[in-house]
């Protein structure tokens, strides 16, 4: 098989991460019964509780629509709760939730960890601040 022209730009090399990344991810997640975007909502409400439908989607990039179907399944699986009415829905974890998160928190932070291996500690964290300087740049083009 062969590889793609692309092969050796940095885009190619990020996007076969963030690939490897969330099957990774996916694979500790599974376990527990949840998903990547699942897992992502938790952490997200984790962080900022009170957050709207739309902050969330915002958070955990992805449509209204999407979160929407996200925030089904966690309310159903009693991950989520929320309250008010209409646009002023105020999303938060329950306990479970927090377990939840905790527990899957903790698998993702071995992935993380296997994923970092290879580097020396003293690169890891300029390694997060280059990647959140290409994101920010493309993002203030976008604006």
């Amino acid at each position: 098989m062969s590889q793609p022209a692309d092969q050796d730009s940095v885009g190619y090399a990020i996007k076969r991460l963030q690939a490897a990344l969330h099957a990774a991810m996916d694979d500790v997640l599974r376990e527990l019964g949840i998903g990547v975007s699942q897992y992502a909502c938790l952490t997200a409400l984790a962080a900022r509780p009170e957050l709207s439908n739309a902050e969330l989607a915002r958070a955990v990039f992805v449509s209204r629509q999407a979160t929407h179907q996200l925030l089904s399944g966690l309310r159903d699986a009693g991950l989520v709760e929320s309250t008010g009415t209409g646009r002023g829905i105020r999303l938060s974890l329950s306990a479970r939730g927090r377990e939840l998160l905790a527990e899957s928190a903790e698998r993702v932070d071995e992935v993380q960890e296997t994923m970092l291996a290879p580097l020396p500690a003293e690169r890891r964290e300029g390694l997060r601040d280059e990647l959140i300087r290409c994101a920010e740049a493309l993002e203030a083009v976008a604006e």
